[in-house]
């Protein structure tokens, strides 16, 4: 959002510098080279979460074939977010050095092999092990692709070209979900997880060839000091410490909802089929269509005035799930994704506009707490879905949330960095 209120010059070098075009390096819009990027992105971000979900209908089929609870199982996501998380901490700052491509590159290919290994694994311990590699391997793309698009990407389409990534995430979730949820009801999970890993190499392939070279990456030095240097920046900022932790609040009460949803879903008064459970991944469409529309929103509005009203929707559909009717919890949870995915359309675009060196860490430290959230979250949320049924899971998010709601409304009225650009 342009804000005239005051003249160029009153913004600092460093800071106008971060917003202001560098002319013919960015990536306009309607170019080939946009499209290419999108399609590669979208591509990547498909394999990314499509390999990371697609264990998630399988949840309760794993607590019967291992004769482990709801929570216990959780873990088989729990620990490929825990280790996600631990391995943007690394991969983040590598990228820095070694470029973004090459690491993404060998992202997607490592995690598509990993999960070919997990599906022919004949233990619960095995299968937790090459989860935790499909986890670290993803750290590579999780971390790098918000920082390829912020520097490559003009700055006056940055929450298209997020919020088309992340739509990619959101099919990838859906397809994921959809693919080994139905799947299960007729092959061994095994099978689900192999097709998963084959459909995965492909996207890798398809990533691969087409997204562009780094046109205006800049390497840094990958030493102790530069990387401490790097983080500590981040958090005297006063903005993103803020968005790190909408990230963990974010993720945890959205994969806190869909981890349970099956278990709820498959016993009484619903009863129903596994296959028709993991078809209710649908509802994911409703994400990849939010994810574009209110990333583009937040372009022309400004993502002081967009993310907190997201949340709110994120509200109004978890309370919606509270209620009996089918119909009622269905168009609750199309809400709450809609929130969801708009939300974090906003946020991560966010840290790739008041991030101005190291974006790279900037990112890893976004995307590090985001899957912190899911881990710790996630498993957190069987608790109360033992103790108290979908109220306990209800009440939980539901807390979560207006955390949520407090920290957004926190930085709303954070400053600016720069005059021209609301960020």
């Amino acid at each position: 959002m342009v804000n005239t209120a005051a003249p160029a010059a009153a913004a600092p070098a460093e800071f106008a510098t971060a917003a202001i075009p560098l002319g013919d390096s960015y990536i306009e819009k309607d170019t080939p080279a946009f499209i290419r990027t999108v399609l590669a992105l979208f591509s990547g971000g498909f394999a990314t979460f499509a390999l990371l979900y697609c264990v998630q209908p399988m949840m309760p089929v794993l607590s019967r074939d291992f004769s482990i609870n709801a929570a216990q199982s959780s873990m088989i996501l729990s620990v490929s977010t825990a280790m996600l998380a631990i391995g943007l901490l690394i991969t983040g700052p590598i990228s820095d050095r070694l470029g973004r491509k090459s690491v993404m590159v060998f992202s997607l290919f490592s995690a598509a092999l990993f999960t070919i290994a997990s599906a022919l694994m004949p233990t619960w311990e095995g299968v937790l092990i090459t989860r935790a590699c499909v986890g670290l391997s993803l750290s590579g793309l999780a971390a790098v692709a918000m920082t390829y698009l912020s520097e490559e990407i003009h700055p006056q389409h940055i929450g298209l070209a997020m919020g088309l990534y992340i739509g990619g995430n959101a099919i990838g979730g859906m397809s994921g979900r959809v693919i080994t949820g139905v799947l299960s009801d007729y092959v061994s999970w095994h099978t689900a997880l192999l097709i998963m890993g084959i459909i995965a190499l492909g996207a890798a392939g398809v990533f691969w060839k087409i997204l562009p070279p780094s046109r205006n990456f800049r390497a840094r030095p990958l030493n102790g000091r530069s990387l401490l240097e790097g983080f500590v920046l981040q958090f005297r900022d006063a903005g993103l410490p803020w968005l790190f932790l909408e990230g963990f609040l974010l993720m945890g009460a959205f994969v806190t909802l869909f981890n349970y949803i099956g278990y709820r879903l498959l016993a009484d008064p619903y009863n129903l089929s596994q296959a028709v459970v993991g078809l209710f991944s649908v509802v994911y469409l409703s994400g990849i269509y939010s994810s574009a529309k209110i990333g583009a929103l937040a372009d022309q509005l400004g993502r002081r005035n967009v993310l907190w009203a997201v949340i709110v929707l994120m509200l109004v559909g978890v309370t919606l799930t509270m209620f009996t009717p089918l119909v009622v919890v269905i168009i609750g949870v199309l809400m709450f994704t809609f929130g969801f995915f708009g939300a974090h359309s906003v946020a991560s675009s966010w840290i790739g506009r008041r991030a101005i060196k190291a974006k790279g860490q900037a990112s890893s430290l976004y995307l590090f707490s985001y899957y912190v959230g899911s881990s710790v979250a996630g498993t957190g949320g069987g608790v109360f879905w033992h103790y108290a049924g979908w109220n306990g899971i209800g009440a939980f998010i539901g807390t979560l949330l207006l955390i949520a709601l407090a920290v957004a409304l926190k930085l709303a009225k954070v400053k600016p960095l720069a005059v021209n650009v609301q960020v």
